[in-house]
């Protein structure tokens, strides 16, 4: 029995350094990319959340007047709901449901705008107004934290609705 050689059987014996080094370079710019990707889903997923906390704040807002429809109607007290940016200082602790046998407006109101404040940020503030039964509440909240050329901005969720 003769062994056979071939005459390229001595270069395709393994990989060479210059090999490794790009697959090493290929593989760190798709890690890379994947970090920066990840990065991004975190910031996006942080803004989502403030959007569904401001759209929960604005429904439970509309069930309060609802609940309490016809001294809203006649009265319109919710729309001092409003608030500016840094106007309403919650307290350290939670902001906790009044409690008794009449609860009024101004008490929902003061639950309702601690919750905002607590939920969004310093930045929150919220417009609320009453017209003919349709009710639109407006609440706005820095959310542009990444945002190095504007980082003032703020982002607004509105809803509008009849009672």
């Amino acid at each position: 029995m003769t062994r056979r050689t071939f005459p390229f059987a001595r270069r395709a014996q393994g990989f060479t350094l210059l090999e490794v080094l790009v697959a090493l370079l290929v593989l760190g710019v798709g890690l890379l990319g994947f970090a920066l990707l990840q990065t991004m889903n975190v910031r996006f997923v942080q803004s989502s959340n403030y959007r569904t906390q401001a759209t929960n704040l604005a429904y439970d807002l509309i069930d309060l007047m609802r609940v309490q429809r016809v001294a809203t109607l006649e009265g319109g007290s919710y729309t001092g709901a409003s608030f500016a940016a840094g106007a309403v200082t919650p307290p350290a602790g939670a902001c906790t449901w009044p409690t008794g046998a009449a609860v009024t407006q101004a008490q929902n109101i003061a639950r309702w705008q601690c919750q905002v404040v607590k939920t969004l940020g310093e930045k929150a503030s919220a417009n609320v107004s009453l017209t003919n039964g349709i009710v639109t509440v407006g609440i706005s909240w820095g959310d542009q934290r990444w945002d190095k050329a504007n980082p003032d901005s703020t982002t607004t969720f509105t809803l509008v609705t009849r009672l």
